[in-house]
């Protein structure tokens, strides 16, 4: 069960947002703080050098230069690790929409061999804390990392002047002829759901093969083959490399890859298909994207 938190989110997002939180997890100050400090605590890695902002750095908003997360022993994860903020609204965590609630997913890169490699019981006896309370101070941190008050949060309530025009036909783009609404939709520019745009696919002969299976992993569906769920584009100028393998290094790529239609493969998604973009289209998207950048904070 959720309770939504009765307090109003205090960076505009375009609108007035409540927090959703579960009934069992009611965000305290204390709680966060301790959330903040475990954030920090490189205790909870086998090698004792790497903590959660080791990964999701909070001047790149809570994201990673590193094309794959690099855990312990400088071992490398199998992808990118995505920007945190705003997750207080996710209904899918990790790429491949395997986790359902922040709770669960905080404890999973503890876990990982490839990422801090401790049972839940060596991570308790090294912070002298249950498994439990640790889960539930790393997600009421984590929900407090906000991202808000861009020029695109400005404009559409109001302030015409926040986008330059170059910005305003990249946002017409962004909803018309580009389609990025069908997936990046919402306060947060994100549906939560998979999508296979190719990113994945590599071409072998006359056939290909997928680098990655994204939801098909976890779901067995053929039709989540290499399919990845859709990130936030909040603080996107920021948080690069994109993708969930970081094969994209900058947003003139991002948007060359969608111009192109993806890449085209059995599972794809019906609304990946070629725009054509002219380079001034693709000049106006990205700076428009770029627009997406304002005031990221955390706990309090």
């Amino acid at each position: 069960m959720w309770l939504v938190v009765a307090l109003l989110l205090r960076i505009p997002l375009g609108l007035d947002l409540y927090m959703p939180v579960p009934e069992d997890n009611p965000i305290t100050s204390e709680k966060v703080e301790l959330g903040r400090r475990l954030f920090q605590d490189r205790r909870l890695s086998r090698d004792g050098r790497v903590a959660c902002m080791s990964c999701h750095d909070p001047r790149r908003a809570f994201s990673t230069p590193h094309a794959q997360a690099l855990g312990v022993f400088n071992r490398k994860s199998r992808r990118n690790a995505p920007a945190l903020i705003n997750r207080a609204w996710g209904r899918a965590f990790f790429w491949d929409g395997r986790i359902q609630t922040l709770e669960e997913q905080v404890l999973k890169p503890i876990q990982d061999p490839n990422e801090m490699e401790l049972t839940l019981a060596e991570a308790e006896r090294r912070v002298g804390l249950d498994s439990t309370t640790i889960a539930r101070a790393l997600a009421s941190y984590v929900r407090s990392m906000l991202s808000g008050d861009a020029p695109y949060d400005r404009f559409i309530n109001g302030d015409r002047g926040a986008l330059s025009q170059e910005q305003q036909r990249g946002l017409q783009i962004f909803r018309g002829k580009g389609n990025c609404t069908s997936c990046h939709v919402g306060p947060t520019l994100s549906d939560e759901r998979l999508h296979n745009t190719g990113v994945a696919w590599r071409a072998a002969g006359a056939t290909g093969v997928f680098t990655d299976p994204g939801g098909f992993g976890v779901t067995n569906k053929p039709e989540d083959r290499g399919a990845f769920k859709t990130p936030t584009l909040r603080e996107v100028a920021r948080t690069s490399p994109y993708m969930h393998d970081g094969s994209f290094r900058t947003l003139d790529e991002v948007v060359d890859f969608y111009s192109d239609g993806g890449r085209s493969n059995p599972a794809q998604d019906p609304e990946i298909r070629p725009l054509r973009l002219t380079s001034t289209e693709k000049r106006a998207l990205v700076a428009f994207l770029k627009s997406l950048s304002g005031t990221v904070r955390e706990g309090n």
